[in-house]
């Protein structure tokens, strides 16, 4: 092979290196690289950490990435997300995806036609002149996500204006086919005809033929290029024909046809482009509550700052009816606060001293003061913002399907136009009719609809689930979710609250329950423990007056003592109880049945005189961890989804068995380990169930990973939600019924837009060919094609979800 024709196939590849310490680090990774087939040659610099390698372009980056990570270095990735003009069908998604692969040193290109964006992952720093040349050099524009563009300051039209212009001038020349209906025969002059589509053909119609010139450079075709090539044939045969007939009356002309069909794409493109605006609603919904100052108190005296300004632990002040700038804790104030937009929670939440507070959320009546916890990118807002970003930028598995079948669709097309006007014209030898039935079949085969029926559905879908508190990391957890068979919970709050509540309270004979409560309120009301707040909270509720108690002292790993009302009292476990010789008589069954149910028993017990004689049993207390409100109502919701229901706990089995009665899941596995948990997920997915797990803690996130898809209340650990594909906002159980409702129906919406996209091809292309469609027509089906898959995608905004009735 000639030193010509090497360098045609072959690239420069430049990696960053992470790890490498000394001579023998860079004969690892150069011996390497160098055994990849279809590498040539690999150098090392240890004191730029960079190797150079000159391979084959059909060479993948991620197999050099992988290649050197063996060895035991490491290869930097970092994404890029660009902004990218001129797109219009799947096939447009092909090329610019096609065209970034090719830069060295991208891995992964990745087109969302909905939003115009592609997100890069790039092996090092790849420039943004570089990836904006490959996209430019595909017949695409490329620009920074976050810069404006140029035009947009100086528009002075409203976008519609072109759609309005080519109406007003095809409109005459659709009339007289309007006409005929009620018996009047009037057509224009022909020169007249020719007069108005030549403005629409050349000056409206002008973006077709810059972009489908680009794409035959790029040796490629769109949608554009077959707009242009149908309306240019058109228009070519109606000169033709009115030169030719010039002297001898006016023939059938073909002007409002290519009038007709550029009209009714720019409608189209027009109406599609306010639909896809729409589907973006969320992002800007959630980017509004952004507020941009804050009220920063510094000794004693309010300083209005940019929130980006604020530091952790700064006293902010919020007045009634403000959105809080920042996520941290109140330390003065009492108030409601909205979180409806951030937690999908329709009631303002009751806010005190101690409790979080959320950035973006509304202060709906008291003043509060506030310590920052976090502040811009780490606020919840901020990750929500991303989470959501990043799943509707994400392509779902079922468009690399679609991707495949675009790449080919143009040339296809083209094909099947030019066997179209060869067979009429062998046929019938009419080469008018060949030339209008060619020119049909390239405008009705947009892939256009192809492209948009998967991201606008995922974008419609993300977008309202994260309304009401459902948080969808990627595509494909969407996607999976709607498949899903079987549901493992996790106990410990996740169905239940989390924390230790007083359950039951009972006598013994002769001895009022209040009383009880209210010596054990007074033994509890100094101590930390969650047993002790648990009891607190009871006396709270039933409105308990609670002495005081003197010469407390705990008794390490058995209960609390101390002097209430001049009298010694004991409250602690079964175990204090029998050192301290009581007999707890007809309480005894009673404790046996609370613990058989997982309950935990302390005694409250009035010691002995000393002289032999035990201790007096007055009563007993039953704590549990108290059922969410709402798990019964998810459980059963799940069910009438026909998904099974696990439950997997660190508890005992008696525990896990009521709670599981209670809720009426179907199957329990208790005294699990974390690692115990993942082993059952990897069971049941074994057996061939598509499995979500839920749960909350630290020790759910190896079961998290192991489940098909992973939903983590927002309530619980940054791993635990780190792990999951779906975090849910609430520690709503019934939220998890919501998120596979969402997406069932994302994904119905998706396989309804692709299934009509292509039924609008398979039906219409035939049709087309045997000259049963017009080009007009054949136009506006075209148009309606990918208006009625985005607005069907859309009408994914009316979802509510039950958790939010």
């Amino acid at each position: 092979m000639s030193a010509s024709a090497a360098l045609s196939v072959s690239k420069d590849f430049k990696l960053p290196i992470e790890g490498m310490t000394c001579a023998s680090c860079v004969l690892r990774v150069e011996k390497a690289l160098k055994a990849l087939p279809g590498v040539e040659s690999a150098a090392v610099n240890l004191a730029t950490e960079e190797a150079t390698v000159r391979a084959s372009a059909a060479l993948a980056a991620d197999a050099l990435a992988a290649a050197v990570r063996k060895a035991g270095y490491d290869v930097p990735t970092h994404r890029v997300e660009l902004q990218v003009e001129g797109m219009t069908c799947a096939s447009c998604v092909a090329r610019v995806e096609k065209a970034l692969l090719k830069v060295p040193g991208v891995s992964s290109a990745s087109v969302n036609l909905a939003t115009e964006k592609v997100r890069i992952e790039a092996l090092g720093t790849v420039s943004f002149a570089t990836l904006a040349a490959a996209i430019d050099k595909a017949g695409y524009a490329a620009r920074p996500v976050a810069a404006p563009t140029s035009a947009a300051p100086a528009r002075r039209l409203p976008e519609w204006w072109p759609v309005l212009a080519a109406t007003l001038l095809t409109l005459p020349l659709v009339l007289p086919m309007l006409l005929q209906l009620f018996g009047i025969d009037w057509t224009p002059e022909g020169w007249v005809q020719l007069a108005l589509a030549t403005p629409v053909q050349f000056w409206l119609g002008a973006r077709f033929y810059r972009a489908g010139w680009k794409a035959v450079k790029a040796r490629a075709g769109n949608m554009d290029l077959l707009v242009a090539l149908g309306t240019s044939a058109a228009y070519g045969l109606s000169v033709y024909l009115l030169w030719k007939h010039a002297d001898h009356g006016m023939p059938h002309l073909y002007f409002e046809a290519s009038a007709a069909v550029i009209t009714l794409v720019l409608l189209g493109k027009w109406l599609e482009t306010r639909a896809k605006r729409q589907t973006a609603d969320a992002i800007r919904a959630l980017n509004a509550l952004r507020p941009t100052v804050a009220r920063v108190l510094v000794d004693g005296t309010e300083v209005s700052t940019p929130v980006e300004q604020v530091a952790v632990g700064d006293l902010v002040l919020v007045r009634p009816g403000e959105r809080i700038p920042v996520d941290g804790r109140i330390v003065d104030g009492r108030s409601h606060v909205n979180e409806s937009l951030i937690t999908g929670e329709s009631l303002p939440v009751a806010k005190a001293a101690g409790d979080a507070v959320t950035g973006g959320s509304v202060n709906e009546e008291g003043v509060l003061q506030v310590r920052t916890g976090a502040i811009g990118a780490e606020t919840t807002l901020a990750r929500i913002i991303r989470m959501v970003e990043s799943a509707q930028a994400a392509k779902a598995p079922i468009q690399r399907i679609v991707d495949r079948v675009s790449a080919v669709f143009v040339p296809v097309v083209l094909g099947i136009a030019a066997l179209t006007f060869a067979g009429w014209l062998a046929w019938s030898g009419d080469w008018e009719q060949a030339l209008i039935s060619a020119v049909a079949v390239l405008v009705i085969a947009c892939p256009c609809a192809l492209g948009l029926a998967t991201p606008t559905a995922i974008m419609a879908g993300t977008g309202v689930a994260a309304r009401r508190g459902i948080l969808i990391k990627d595509a494909e957890a969407l996607e999976v979710a709607h498949s899903v068979t079987t549901v493992a919970f996790d106990k410990t709050g996740t169905l239940t609250e989390g924390k230790p509540a007083l359950v039951a309270v009972e006598a013994a004979d002769g001895v009022d329950e209040r009383l009880v409560l209210q010596l054990a309120a007074a033994l509890q009301k100094t101590s930390d423990h969650p047993l002790a707040h648990a009891v607190m909270e009871k006396a709270k509720a039933d409105a308990v007056a609670v002495p005081e108690a003197r010469e407390a002292r705990a008794l390490p790993g058995r209960g609390v003592e101390a002097a209430v009302d001049g009298r010694r009292l004991l409250l602690g476990s079964t175990r204090l109880m029998h050192e301290s010789q009581a007999q707890p008589g007809a309480l005894m069954e009673s404790a046996q049945g609370l613990e058989g149910e997982g309950r935990s028993i302390s005694w409250l017990l009035a010691p002995g005189d000393g002289a032999g004689q035990g201790a007096r049993v007055l009563g007993l207390l039953a704590f549990g961890d108290t059922i969410k409100p709402a798990s019964r109502a998810a459980v059963k919701r799940l069910r009438m989804l026909g998904i099974r229901t696990v439950m997997l706990t660190g508890d005992n089995h008696g525990s896990a068995q009521a709670v599981a009665r209670e809720l009426g899941i179907d199957e329990v596995r208790a005294e699990l380990l974390p690692g115990g948990k993942a082993e059952i997920v990897q069971q049941l997915r074994a057996q061939g169930q598509v499995v979500a797990m839920v749960g909350d803690g630290l020790n759910d996130a190896p079961s998290l990973v192991a489940a098909d898809v992973g939903l983590s209340m927002s309530t619980g650990t940054d791993v635990a939600m780190e792990a999951a594909g779906i975090t849910l906002m609430r520690g709503d159980p019934r939220l998890v019924a919501d998120a596979f409702d969402v997406s069932r129906r994302t994904y119905a919406k998706i396989k309804q837009g692709l299934f009509w996209a292509f039924a609008y091809n398979v039906l219409g292309i035939p049709l087309a060919a045997f000259g049963l469609l017009s080009p007009v027509i054949a136009g506006a089906a075209m148009a309606f094609s990918s208006v009625s898959v985005v607005a069907n995608a859309l009408t994914l905004r009316r979802w509510r979800g039950a958790a939010t009735l």
